[in-house]
């Protein structure tokens, strides 16, 4: 190909690209010349060159959007991903059948990507006492999110010899446009509304908190890294309280909440401390720089 004729643009396939982390991975994509095409769960979806319709579950459906889209990368975020989701098997239906029908769609229509970047998550490390989770250490999920997940791995491994497939285990992150009932914005929204009080469950619990702009770039490096057949943890390294977020929030807005703890709140199955230690994600996208929690809270109460 000669120099002076344009290069074809990079077509990378996001599922899940209507969701929380999609949006703004899909944003950090096409800043980096990627034509993306974004899958979408919602039947009555206008589909265009660059969306289209796909539900997971259906290997019939998964064929089609691979043969379509034939795409140089996929990052697969589609997932049920609230932990307190009231259909148990759901989680396995779309996390672990949904992923294989991804990966089987590919051999059925013979299309092999340059990569697949999967979206599993910390919650398959379990209750594990540690402020520096590596990559080594145990599954040992507590809950059917975190058992979807690692069943997801396990059976995603089976294919590293297959396709060129990377696994990334994000620890917890959060963001403008997470829905409340995830922890960080409901905090946030009862602090922007200057509500009296709110009602919550251990809030000594210590989670690694992202920011989803910093995830969204993680997963744009990794994707253009030459590693495959590795999973790697996707975090700060930094881990906070929830008592500690809503002290720095009071401290920011001026506003003082009463807290409620509410028993049923309190999780048996609660992870007491999730940290991990990002020192494979630093090797293998050392340009990636993780963003100060008090800046993505900062950030949050401002929206």
């Amino acid at each position: 190909m000669s120099p002076f004729q344009p290069q074809p643009a990079i077509r990378t396939l996001v599922t899940g690209a209507s969701g929380f982390t999609g949006r703004y991975l899909v944003e950090k994509l096409l800043g980096r010349g990627h034509t993306v095409i974004e899958t979408v769960g919602a039947r009555d979806a206008q589909e265009t060159p660059t969306r289209l319709h796909l539900d997971i579950t259906s290997p019939d459906a998964c064929r089609r959007v691979i043969e379509i889209a034939r795409p140089d990368y996929i990052v697969h975020l589609a997932a049920i991903s609230f932990v307190g989701h009231n259909d148990p098997l759901d989680f396995y239906r779309v996390n672990v059948i949904g992923t294989l029908n991804l990966l089987e769609a590919c051999a059925a229509v013979g299309h092999t990507p340059r990569k697949l970047l999967i979206a599993s998550s910390a919650n398959v490390y379990g209750n594990v006492t540690s402020d520096a989770i590596d990559e080594s250490f145990p599954v040992t999920p507590v809950n059917h999110y975190a058992a979807s997940k690692a069943a997801m791995e396990t059976m995603v491994r089976t294919w590293f010899d297959r396709l060129p497939i990377l696994i990334a285990r994000p620890f917890n992150y959060t963001g403008r446009g997470q829905t409340s009932n995830f922890l960080v914005p409901k905090i946030v929204d009862h602090f922007a509304r200057r509500e009296p009080r709110i009602e919550l469950g251990n809030i000594d619990v210590a989670r690694d908190f992202s920011d989803v702009r910093y995830v969204a770039g993680a997963y744009e490096a990794l994707l253009a890294s030459d590693v495959t057949s590795e999973t790697v943890n996707v975090c700060t390294g930094t881990p906070y309280t929830l008592r500690e977020i809503l002290s720095a929030a009071s401290e920011l807005t001026g506003h003082e909440l009463e807290i409620q703890i509410n028993p049923a709140f309190v999780r048996q199955t609660d992870v007491k401390m999730l940290a991990g230690s990002p020192a494979k994600l630093r090797s293998l996208a050392p340009a990636v720089e993780a963003i100060p929690f008090m800046e993505t809270l900062r950030w949050m109460l401002a929206a």
